[in-house]
């Protein structure tokens, strides 16, 4: 035991701009939850997009299944067992408690959403506002990248476009799986994206802080326990 405080999942320096981002994308979801409310088809964009990726090809359509087992429950416990594994290996505890936390909120917080959105894909039964799935890819990514920004002390202009490109480039990826295979609209994925950019900093925001007050309980009461 060293005694010195764990290192900070969510860096000081990108506080203030993934706040704005997860205002932005708040925003974002909350207008696409009420355009969509209780509707059972595409929207015109959604339209557009599902026919220009449509026939996508036999080679594709594999590699939208396999992105899309990566979401489903046995690919995702595997990504986020390695993901805690890593972290632990690191010595990032609070990094493990943000990708247990932080994912597992995320994707409760779409299941929360689909229900009082209520929009519906194939039929009334499967809900589909947001992306679970999208979400919970872009949570992911985001608990990786705050993990490297951290460990490599990344400033902030590098360190932030690290955690919007990997948020990015996962989101992209299962949301076009979903799409793909006709699981969710393209409007779907968009706000499964901007529920993990919601949910993700706020969720680390609070694994600092409340690792710091425990940090600061501990302390205080060893300085007693020395008296």
């Amino acid at each position: 035991m060293t005694g010195r405080p764990a290192p900070v999942v969510l860096p000081p320096s990108l506080r203030v701009r993934l706040g704005l981002v997860a205002a932005l994308a708040a925003l974002v979801v909350v207008v696409l939850g009420v355009l969509y409310a209780g509707a059972g088809r595409p929207g015109r964009v959604d339209a557009r997009i599902w026919a220009a990726v449509e026939d996508v090809g036999p080679l594709w359509w594999h590699v939208a299944v396999a992105t899309d087992f990566l979401g489903e429950p046995v690919g995702a416990a595997m990504l986020v067992a390695a993901t805690v594994t890593g972290c632990v290996l690191l010595r990032r505890p609070r990094a493990a408690a943000l990708a247990v936390a932080g994912v597992g909120i995320t994707v409760g917080t779409t299941t929360l959403l689909k229900h009082l959105v209520g929009r519906t894909i194939h039929g009334d039964d499967n809900l589909s506002y947001p992306s679970g799935h999208t979400a919970f890819a872009t949570a992911l990514a985001l608990v990786v990248a705050l993990l490297a920004t951290g460990r490599f002390g990344l400033g902030r202009t590098v360190g932030t476009s690290l955690v919007l490109a990997a948020a990015l480039v996962a989101g992209a990826a299962m949301g076009w799986a979903q799409v793909v295979m006709g699981a969710h609209y393209p409007t779907d994925a968009l706000g499964g994206w901007c529920t993990a950019l919601v949910v993700i900093p706020a969720t680390a925001w609070l694994v600092d802080r409340t690792a710091d007050r425990l940090g600061d309980r501990t302390a205080t009461a060893g300085r007693r326990a020395r008296r």
